[in-house]
């Protein structure tokens, strides 16, 4: 006979059958309309053969009128895979608890990135999307239409033209377009330029303000150089003085260079310390013992587990013990007095402008005392002098 459909579904039996009248019982099972299959003859007076389990019952009167008996050799299909799994009560337990769990897990908001914002902070765009229920460990059918998120958040933060919000699976993104606004001038109040120490006048431009000073003037600390005030006494008008003064300045210096000079090397040699990070704890787990090198720099570096670009309380931080060694190098008195002049410039450069020029030096004062030379130096440099006041009036009572 055909095999019956979805037989894995529905579940089937494997039987054997035992009697006088065997035939007599297959024949009444074919006029029942009862469907069975792989019928085979094991013995002059049994057989074998496989019926669907919900015809199972409907043998019994078959049997009685036949005079045959039989017994079941094999049960195949999903009914009785489903009967071993609920016997095995824990097992089907931690299969549904594991499915719930990830079924909540993946229902929940885990990640809100914020893009495009230059001006408005990040900072201030996830506390208004909080506000509209917009945060990580939200649940998802608990979110508003993006439309009208989007709509919402857009209204409530100022400076924005357009709010975007999409959703990918667990990760919320919004995307910000900022409204282009006008940069407002600065609004200063009126002021002089005024020397910032004694110098030399070599170059002034006055381009707001009436200059006060000439090339070659001697200026004091303090004098006025570009006035913000335009006008006589009695028309006077104020302004924000604007313009470039530059002067010679001299800087004294005393400098000291050891005529040894002593360098760290790295070898190459190097030893590890590995440790596991819990919260603010570390537990040791390899590299016990003391450090094989008597000199030596310690390099450590943390490496956190991550959960979508957020730093868990659990890591794994490795210490890099590096073997170093020291050599000296000994310079002559005069590559000490070049390096010593050098590096003095380059102090006058940091701290006055990279435009600063030198002008001349000269040595004061030089000496050689233990293992040192000594330096006394005047520079004379061209240098940025202006700096801004602000004009106070003296009011009445």
């Amino acid at each position: 006979m055909n095999i019956p459909t979805m037989i894995f579904l529905r579940g089937y039996l494997k039987l054997t059958v035992r009697g006088e009248h065997v035939e007599a019982f297959i024949n009444a099972l074919a006029e029942a309309g009862t469907p069975v299959w792989d019928v085979r003859p094991t013995g002059t007076h049994s057989a074998e053969f496989k019926l669907l389990l919900n015809d199972f019952k409907g043998l019994r009167p078959l049997l009685k009128r036949t005079g045959c008996r039989t017994r079941i050799l094999e049960r195949h299909g999903l009914p009785f895979r489903a009967l071993r799994l609920l016997k095995r009560k824990v097992f089907v337990v931690g299969v549904v608890m594991f499915f719930a769990i990830l079924m909540a897990l993946s229902s929940m908001v885990w990640n809100v990135s914020v893009e495009g914002n230059e001006t408005i902070a990040s900072e201030d765009i996830l506390e208004v999307a909080k506000q509209e229920g917009v945060y990580p460990y939200q649940w998802i059918f608990r979110l508003k239409s993006l439309d009208k998120l989007s709509t919402n958040l857009t209204t409530r933060l100022p400076g924005t033209s357009w709010v975007g919000v999409e959703r990918n699976g667990t990760s919320i993104r919004i995307q910000v377009v900022e409204a282009s606004v006008p940069k407002k001038p600065e609004l200063l109040s009126p002021r002089h330029l005024v020397s910032t120490s004694d110098a030399v006048i070599t170059y002034i431009y006055a381009e707001k303000g009436v200059p006060k000073v000439q090339i070659n003037s001697r200026v004091k600390k303090g004098d006025i150089l570009i006035s913000g005030i335009l006008g006589d006494t009695e028309n006077a008008k104020s302004v924000v003085a604007k313009g470039e003064v530059k002067g010679l300045v001299w800087h004294e210096y005393e400098i000291e260079v050891p005529l040894v000079k002593k360098r760290k090397i790295y070898t190459g040699e190097a030893s590890k310390k590995s440790y596991l990070v819990l919260g603010n704890r570390a537990v040791q787990l390899w590299g016990y013992g003391d450090v094989p090198f008597k000199k030596h720099e310690t390099l450590t570096i943390y490496d956190p587990l991550t959960w979508r670009s957020r730093a868990l309380p659990i890591g794994w931080m490795t210490e890099k013990v590096m073997e170093v060694s020291e050599s000296s190098q000994t310079v002559t008195e005069e590559e000490a007095r070049k390096e010593g002049l050098e590096g003095a410039y380059r102090d006058i450069l940091a701290k006055y402008g990279p435009e600063t020029r030198l002008v001349s030096q000269k040595i004061l004062h030089d000496k050689k005392e233990n293992g040192k030379v000594y330096m006394k130096v005047l520079f004379e440099v061209e240098e940025t002098i202006a700096k801004e006041l602000p004009i106070v009036y003296n009011q009445g009572e």
